[in-house]
């Protein structure tokens, strides 16, 4: 045990799947930190006139379909809406951050939640895909599905020992 401890942290033997899936859940949790303090920093303010602000700042056209759609949303958050949307980054933000933890660390606890995470977005992923496709929706279900069947391979190579060694000579 003190072997493979002393070997993780020399960085010489870091699994580097690992750690890019790692990176990836960490910068996660920090955009869903920015958007739960966005949400509470809304708190108090009238968030439609503050879109027809920036709306007009940039120079878009109200009457623009799209934007037009996003005025009248956004006239319809109140502050509930926003604690709930801030409380519900912040949780989704804890959750990324400990599954790029344990996956840093190379913890089976770690591999483990990012693998239910995972998993449990899928079937939104594929309904989503079925009622609309779009390439970015289609690239994020590929990668979704690569760093499943990667951590399931790994876990079951973690639960096999004399796998992983054959496999690696």
């Amino acid at each position: 045990m003190r072997q493979s401890n002393k070997m993780l942290r020399s960085g010489s033997r870091h699994n580097h799947w690992l750690l890019l899936i790692a990176f990836y859940k960490l910068v996660q949790s920090l955009l869903f930190i920015a958007i739960g303090v966005g949400a509470l920093r809304l708190l108090h303010k009238d968030v439609g006139d503050m879109f027809l602000l920036l709306a007009d700042h940039l120079r878009f056209n109200p009457e623009v379909r799209i934007v037009h759609f996003i005025l009248v949303e956004a006239s319809l958050v109140n502050d509930p809406l926003l604690r709930r949307i801030g409380a519900a980054a912040f949780c989704y933000a804890g959750i990324s951050m400990a599954e790029g933890i344990g996956l840093y660390l190379e913890r089976l606890w770690g591999e483990i939640l990012t693998l239910l995470i995972t998993a449990s977005f899928l079937p939104w992923e594929i309904m989503e895909i079925a009622r609309r496709l779009t390439w970015p929706r289609l690239i994020l279900l590929v990668i979704n599905i690569a760093v499943f069947v990667y951590l399931v391979r790994a876990v079951i190579d973690r639960q096999q020992p004399g796998r992983r060694r054959k496999a690696a000579a």
